[in-house]
């Protein structure tokens, strides 16, 4: 395989670069208070980007996460994975940018979250509200094809 060079689409995820503060939020009336967070994100060469965060979590004790983000010029599509430290799957992404180059769609599938068993579709959404803000929400398909929010995480950039 040859050395593939980096498209406008690689050239947006580098717009993550850096390390940022969050703090995230559950959409569910039960679910705890907003938990806070840091995330430093690092380029894999000139076409990934690596997300390492960790946050407060229900029960006190820390999570952690990982995600990859990359396009696949041949698919079309970006491309990456998800895993944290709270759950024993990972979930792999297939996404599109919008027109306006401001929010990044990312399709996965992985364990029904309301406990029914099977699997659900899910919506990881990135939108940039600036160069040092911007929030990932999380969605479900149910099953009358709309979608719902379970969470969303607003992210902050350290600046030195």
């Amino acid at each position: 395989m040859t050395n593939a060079q980096p498209h406008d689409e690689h050239r947006w995820l580098q717009q993550l670069l850096g390390d940022w503060t969050c703090t995230s939020e559950c959409s569910a009336a039960s679910e705890p208070p907003p938990s806070t967070g840091t995330e430093h994100v690092r380029a894999l060469g000139a076409l990934w980007v690596v997300c390492e965060g960790s946050a407060s979590m229900p029960d006190g004790s820390s999570g952690h996460m990982l995600m990859t983000l990359g396009y696949d010029p041949a698919q079309g599509a970006f491309v990456g994975s998800w895993a944290g430290s709270m759950m024993a799957c990972m979930f792999f992404y297939r996404g599109t940018l919008d027109a306006a180059r401001q929010t990044l769609t990312l399709e996965t599938e992985g364990p029904n979250c309301t406990g029914g068993g099977g699997t659900s579709r899910y919506r990881d959404v990135i939108a940039l509200a600036g160069p040092d803000e911007r929030t990932l929400t999380s969605l479900a398909l149910q099953p009358d094809g709309s979608w719902t929010q379970l969470m969303q995480v607003r992210y902050q950039r350290v600046r030195t």
